[in-house]
């Protein structure tokens, strides 16, 4: 690769609307899905009754149950209708929230003009993702592709826009892998990191659902020639506390991020959650005490990763709002600063999502 060259969005954060000064982007929430088709995952049941659910609609009689299928329950995982997610979305701006991080990227039926729509109607700053989600998404000639394909691909997004859109990703992710990693999950993580390289953008990663893959993804994307604080590793909830993993992961330099707030019925399992911790909220604003105890509170950023039926309000869930309406009271209460809480919403995400 050649050595990193000063991107023509330096200093800007690139929303599917345009680019805005970092201080433009206020409150910011930095996993969430607005629309998303995540169908990848769907496995058809072996038992007869079960089979009812794959026709059936979320309902807010059936949720308990619905959690506990969504890996083969298309509707509870298909986000279609824009007018719903502006609705529910809109909970987040009436609570004080600016901006977010959309993380539907390739795999999930990314819908940049969609995007575009819901960022006027709401007045929302929206920042669109790029690159492949897990492998169970990827297009049938994935492991064909090659290296520089799957890089080129990625920078267009960036600069030019997705397909004939003229719409533009502002950061490359939720990239995402299973455990253990495989060949072309490899490739995907290095395209990643040469894209990230030559147009000075973030990356975002979905990692696999071990504790051994964060390490193992830091180490291939800073081999690959990525920047470790230009990085934001996702997901952290669904592992469990350990202080010492914690500390290391930081001391990489990149970004954490605990992204499912509001997440915390232990009915949901399927696919690869079945093995997966569900936190709390309470064990989440735990984890985040420890990690500015440590001196790294300039580094975390926090969503809900909104992506199922069941999540929206309509269905009895918490949706895009929960975090400004029921969290960040209960981090004063719990001895949060201002200075804390404002360095997680608004500080920590301008920083990180400014092109380099």
């Amino acid at each position: 690769m050649s050595p990193a060259k000063k991107s023509p969005l330096s200093g800007k954060i690139q929303t599917v609307l345009g680019p805005i000064e970092p201080d433009q982007l206020g409150i910011t929430q930095t996993h969430e899905h607005l629309l998303i088709d995540m169908n990848c995952y769907f496995e058809a049941p072996d038992a007869a009754s079960e089979r009812a659910w794959i026709t059936a609609d979320v309902t807010i009689e059936n949720l308990s149950g619905a959690y506990r299928r969504w890996n083969y329950m298309p509707n509870a995982v298909q986000l279609f209708d824009e007018k719903v997610a502006i609705q529910e979305v809109l909970e987040f701006k009436y609570a004080g929230g600016n901006s977010l991080m959309d993380t539907t990227n390739i795999g999930l039926a990314r819908d940049p003009l969609a995007l575009t729509r819901i960022s006027r109607a709401t007045g929302l700053n929206v920042i669109m993702g790029a690159s492949h989600y897990v492998p169970a998404s990827y297009p049938a000639d994935m492991d064909k592709r090659s290296e520089q394909a799957i890089t080129d691909q990625i920078i267009r997004d960036l600069t030019v826009g997705v397909v004939d859109t003229g719409v533009r990703s502002g950061f490359i992710g939720e990239v995402g892998n299973f455990w253990p990693t495989n060949p072309t999950t490899l490739k995907v993580l290095r395209a990643s990191a040469h894209a990230a390289i030559e147009t000075g953008a973030a990356i975002l990663i979905h990692p696999g659902y071990d504790p051994a893959s964060p390490p193992h993804i830091m180490e291939t994307l800073t081999k690959a020639g990525a920047d470790p604080k230009r990085i934001i590793m996702g997901h952290l909830d669904i592992f469990e506390y350990d202080s010492k993993w914690i500390k290391d992961l930081a001391q990489t330099g990149c970004y954490m991020e605990w992204d499912t707030f509001g997440l915390e019925d232990t009915t949901v399992t399927g696919g690869n959650l079945t093995s997966a911790r569900i936190a709390s909220d309470v064990q989440r604003m735990e984890i985040l005490e420890y990690v500015i105890s440590e001196g790294f509170g300039n580094k975390i950023v926090i969503a809900h990763d909104v992506c199922t039926k069941m999540q929206y309000t309509r269905y009895g869930g918490k949706s895009y709002g929960h975090i400004l309406t029921n969290i960040v009271p209960r981090m004063r209460k719990r001895g949060f600063t201002e200075k804390q809480i404002n360095a997680i919403l608004v500080d920590n995400p301008k920083t990180v999502l400014a092109f380099k």
